[in-house]
């Protein structure tokens, strides 16, 4: 439907005091965050702002809900654009789209993981991780990584060449975990890796190299999930 001039306003305006409150959160953290910091930022009144917002939470809310679906967009696009591939370069696209998207807003990011209460962060960091999740298993689920049968060639072939050398599998396991919590134990273990990376002053492993452990950590579980189907 197409919106009328007073609806366009209204969203420009909207996105106007969003981008402001973006500003003001990481340049004045949690505690400097304020409505009429906000409006300053905007270059508005205080008025005018609540017009639009009934007060600071409702600003955060969408502020953090969009910085989360930004990072989701990106992930995801790696991960749909990839569904199917044997690719051994696959997986570590997709690693590095999601370092990539932390690093690029690491100060928001800063503030969301270490200043915000938990229960102003929570929802946006929970949407984020159960879209990446639903994701992640759908990869799964098309994939030969989980469809052993389908898959033609090596280990190797398929991304998993630094756990190439592995002993036959297991018979499959009754009640084995299938793609949907396989994917929300990766996504849950990739984002503390990339996210304590990217927010530590003084990592002890280059981004190259923690893009490298990340993928190891995957294919080894991917494996390893297999042999228990």
């Amino acid at each position: 439907m197409r919106r009328t001039p007073r609806q366009a306003r209204s969203r420009a305006m909207v996105d106007r005091i969003v981008e402001a409150g973006r500003a003001v959160l990481v340049r004045d953290g949690y505690d400097g965050f304020s409505t009429n910091r906000i409006a300053a930022q905007a270059g508005i009144s205080p008025g005018s702002l609540y017009q639009y917002f009934p007060d600071k939470a409702a600003i955060l809310a969408v502020v953090i809900e969009r910085w989360s679906s930004e990072v989701s967009d990106r992930v995801s696009a790696a991960l749909a654009d990839r569904v199917g591939e044997r690719d051994p370069a696959m997986l570590r696209r997709v690693l590095d789209a999601l370092l990539t998207a932390l690093e690029d807003d690491a100060a928001l990011l800063r503030v969301v993981m270490q200043e915000l209460p938990s229960a102003r962060s929570h929802p946006g960091r929970l949407a984020l991780e159960r879209r990446v999740q639903e994701m992640t298993a759908a990869f799964l689920a098309g994939s030969a990584l989980a469809h052993p049968a389908r898959a033609q060639g090596t280990p190797a072939s398929l991304g998993l060449e630094t756990v190439a050398e592995r002993p036959p599998r297991p018979p499959a396991t009754p009640g084995a975990p299938g793609p949907v919590a396989v994917s929300w134990v990766l996504v849950l273990a990739v984002e503390q890796l990339a996210v304590r990376w990217v927010l530590d002053d003084d990592p002890p492993l280059t981004r190259e190299q923690i893009v490298i452990e990340m993928e190891r950590l995957c294919s080894a579980y991917f494996l390893a999930s297999l042999g228990t189907r």
